[in-house]
């Protein structure tokens, strides 16, 4: 039997990585883990072609690529080695249009399930990412061997005899990004047996958010626990996009010790779930899909928090290119440029304008503006705002 046709480049530390798994098995499309599963030479064609795509911006979000997107380090899909593809949700997308899975469709066919599963979708792929890596590299500060892991992951990548200085620099590079990724320490923060390089980080003039991510990460783990108390997805009988997306996350922090033991103890259902999912577990169930009352305290933190994180976000874009600012995202962090101030929580952030963002909340406004009127009816009631 010859290789897959597919390959995904990415890693179990990535909640994207774990997510385009999850879907692909769903479909149950066959497909080679790059760079774990793979040999030296397969390892170094593959990447070379990912980063050939990059970088003559080949490399496609599906059904198109546009000026706001930017490329991630994973996870890639290449397909039979020649065409690359990136974006999880996007990747959904293609899934159903090119492979769609027996038991229905990720983006469920009815409009107002379909608005929900998105909306839940990149709610967790932007917010949710913010929770998940500050679970990893603050809560779990002291427990994780994230670089590690991923340095056994690329040891057929990496030159022989550089794992452990990969792990050490990987380490150091995810915790001085912190910041960018929503996580800002108070003044003074400290950790007792984490070396000073680990060092969760302040930021001068950034108000401090630990205690706005860790009321967030209650408040979205007991929403979660809610529904799936009561029924074996979040939409009902079977898995959808909105189920990856919310694997894909927590998932990531399931070998976070610290943030798993967390899990387990205040959302045992939940916890079962992921491992479940990670486990291959969720390619059955029926097509019976519903919107229920279960999902109102997950939609309510959705609305407190990505969506007004999304609508601060957009509005500090166009003001940024009304002043003439053409940098965004981390090269923009880094340099000082296209910052803004908001809050969320009833608390305070400062952050700076992400192209990506305003990308994701155009779409979602325009699925909304596309839903027929007996969908918005049916969806309204459960939105917090609109």
């Amino acid at each position: 039997m010859g290789q897959p046709r597919y390959c995904i480049w990415g890693s179990e530390l990535s909640p994207f990585s774990l997510k385009l798994r999850a879907l692909c098995d769903f479909a149950e499309l066959p497909y080679a883990w790059l760079p774990a599963d793979g040999g030296r030479l397969q390892n170094y064609r593959v990447l070379w072609r990912i980063r050939r795509a990059t970088r003559q911006r080949a490399a496609l979000r599906y059904p198109q690529l546009t000026d706001l997107d930017e490329y991630p380090l994973v996870p890639f899909l290449v397909e039979d080695h020649r065409q690359v593809y990136f974006d999880s949700s996007a990747l959904a997308r293609w899934i159903d249009a090119e492979h769609r899975a027996r038991r229905g469709p990720l983006f469920p066919e009815e409009p107002a399930l379909a608005f929900i599963a998105q909306l839940i979708d990149e709610a967790f792929d932007e917010f949710g990412l913010y929770m998940a890596h500050h679970n990893r590299w603050v809560v779990s500060a002291t427990t994780n061997d994230a670089g590690a892991r991923l340095a056994g992951e690329f040891a057929r990548v990496l030159p022989p005899g550089a794992g452990a200085g990969f792990a050490r620099r990987f380490a150091r590079r995810q915790v001085r990004r912190l910041p960018y990724l929503f996580s800002v320490a108070p003044p003074g923060f400290a950790m007792p047996g984490l070396p000073p390089e680990l060092k969760p980080p302040s930021r001068d003039g950034f108000p401090a958010t630990h205690t706005l991510l860790a009321e967030a990460w209650d408040t979205y783990l007991a929403s979660i626990e809610t529904v799936l108390v009561r029924q074996p997805y979040l939409l009902g009988a079977r898995f959808t996009v909105a189920d990856a997306s919310v694997y894909g996350q927590l998932g990531m922090n399931l070998k976070d010790p610290t943030a798993a033991e967390q899990i387990q103890t205040h959302a045992p259902t939940t916890y079962r779930w992921l491992c479940s999912i990670r486990d291959g577990q969720h390619l059955d169930g029926d097509d019976t899909l519903q919107l229920t009352d279960e999902l109102q305290p997950l939609l309510d933190v959705i609305g407190r928090t990505f969506v007004r994180l999304m609508r601060q976000n957009e509005m500090a874009y166009d003001a940024a290119r009304e002043r003439g600012e053409s940098v965004f995202n981390e090269r923009a962090f880094d340099q000082g440029h296209a910052l803004y101030d908001g809050e969320l929580l009833g608390r305070p952030f400062r952050s700076v304008a992400k192209t990506f963002q305003v990308r994701v909340w155009r779409e979602i406004k325009d699925a909304w503006r596309a839903l027929p009127a007996a969908a918005r009816e049916q969806v309204a009631p459960l939105l917090a705002a609109p």
